[in-house]
């Protein structure tokens, strides 16, 4: 389904954006570099997630990614070229400490390579220590489920820090916790593909646990760097607005969504009521003294992933029941809506964009904040002179950062945007079937094509806004 404005609607006005507002682009490490027994890395509970029959569409894997790792200059070239302003990027742990062991330096080299060719292109380096890729190694000691592997995590962002911290200004501890601890260890549907709600609440814990131990490593290594963390926040909305019932699910899935995240970051404690939802998973059992103090070390800014917002109802469906990533919640029904969908099949409703962000402004002590990631996988095909025509993409950004910039009109402290992800890329249990990238990436051959898109937000960037009577969304 389209989401491109028909030509008789009236063009939107113009929007400028802060004369300081960042504009960057977004990948992940396992999902773009390839080269996953190169150079002394070891594997991740991805690559071995991936082995497992039937975990990943078309039976794909991290390898070839989009070849990064070996075309990292070609791509920063095509960064500047595009005139993106800041790369936000993750740095694989099984490269750094494979198997968790001794630092491995040909691991480090690569984003030393990186970070400079970054710095020379004029592009602002922004590091995320952890995108998802756990040295399988520790997985087989207790995973994220096991308290050890926050320390471990301490003892990674250590060597990150002590070898980049004097170049890269901004890091993020952790991206999307959420899915780390609830999808890997709750529903299985995500590395490393376990299905119990009692170590899906361990890791979610410890993961926080690990985030406040990297904040530590970063003040230690880069007193004058940005220390934030990076959340998948979604509004949530019910189906029956009458129905107790329907509340109810929903303050469930604000809590183990939002607010387990939210709370011990910013005001150091979990909410009572998420407490005792998850009491006989065993929450109180792995908060260890002292912890919530490290959790909530305070930060210089939140990052905002934001693809869609949840509509739930009590009423169950086919996808409801365990195994489940709502844990205490299991039986919550999630009705489709006449919205338009992303080839993912997720709602497109930016609109909820400028809600959740004001929320995080009005209810939380006052972060500056950056979306960053949104996008949206299209069935892109090239037409008959090889360009990739996304008009749908470019309506579905044009249509949150006009949602973002409402934010601003409200007082929210936003202060950058990164598009989800430069590249078409592994898009995890999705395989290479779903393509997110301003960039089209010949998987055989490794081809990089900018799409339509990558041109329309080049002079997204170039003008610092949206222009009024603009057709490039059409």
């Amino acid at each position: 389904m389209t989401i491109v404005r028909a030509d008789a609607e009236p063009a939107l006005p113009s929007v400028a954006f802060p004369r300081d507002f960042v504009w960057g682009v977004a990948t992940a490490a396992y999902q773009i570099e390839g080269s996953t027994t190169v150079d002394g890395r070891r594997p991740s509970i991805w690559d071995a997630f991936c082995e497992r029959p039937g975990t990943v569409a078309g039976g794909d894997s991290g390898e070839p990614g989009a070849d990064h790792y070996r075309r990292m200059a070609e791509d920063v070239a095509l960064m500047a070229r595009l005139g993106v302003r800041a790369y936000r990027f993750s740095i694989a742990w099984p490269r750094v400490r494979p198997d968790a062991g001794a630092v491995n330096p040909a691991g480090l080299d690569f984003y030393e390579r990186l970070v400079d060719e970054l710095l020379r292109a004029g592009i602002t380096p922004w590091a995320t220590l952890y995108h998802w890729d756990l040295p399988q190694a520790l997985e087989e000691r207790g995973g994220w489920a096991s308290r050890d592997t926050a320390h471990r995590f301490a003892d990674y962002a250590d060597a990150v820090l002590g070898r980049l911290g004097d170049r890269v200004g901004t890091w993020t501890t952790l991206n999307e916790p959420w899915c780390s601890a609830f999808l890997g260890y709750g529903s299985g549907r995500h590395a490393p593909g376990r299905t119990d709600p009692s170590s899906a609440v361990a890791a979610g814990h410890h993961l926080l646990l690990a985030h406040g131990l990297g904040v530590a490593a970063i003040r230690e290594h880069a007193p004058a760097a940005r220390a934030g963390l990076t959340l998948n926040l979604f509004p949530v909305n019910v189906a029956d607005p009458a129905s107790e019932a329907d509340a109810e699910v929903r303050r469930r899935i604000d809590g183990l969504q939002n607010r387990f995240f939210l709370d011990p970051v910013l005001r150091g404690e979990y909410p009572a009521d998420v407490l005792a939802d998850l009491e006989p998973y065993g929450l109180g059992g792995v908060i260890g003294p002292g912890d919530l103090d490290v959790v909530s070390a305070p930060l210089d800014l939140l990052g905002v992933n934001y693809y869609r917002d949840l509509y739930v109802s009590s009423i169950p469906d086919e996808h409801s029941g365990p195994p489940s990533e709502w844990v205490g919640a299991e039986y919550a029904g999630f009705p489709d809506r006449d919205l338009p969908h992303t080839d993912s099949g997720w709602v497109v409703n930016a609109g909820e964009l400028t809600g959740l962000l004001v929320r995080l402004h009005e209810e939380y002590p006052r972060l500056p904040l950056y979306v960053t990631e949104n996008g949206a996988a299209f069935p892109d095909r090239a037409g008959a002179s090889g360009m990739v025509e996304d008009h749908d993409r470019i309506a579905f950004v044009e249509a949150h950062l006009r949602a973002a910039h409402a934010a601003l009109q409200k007082g929210v402290d936003l202060r950058g945007y990164f598009y989800w992800s430069l590249l078409d890329n592994f898009e995890w249990a999705e395989g290479y079937a779903k393509r997110f990238g301003l960039v089209h990436v010949d998987f055989a051959t490794q081809r990089r094509t900018p799409k339509a898109s990558a041109s329309w937000y080049s002079r997204v960037i170039e003008d610092n806004g949206l222009q009024e009577n603009d057709d490039r969304a059409r």
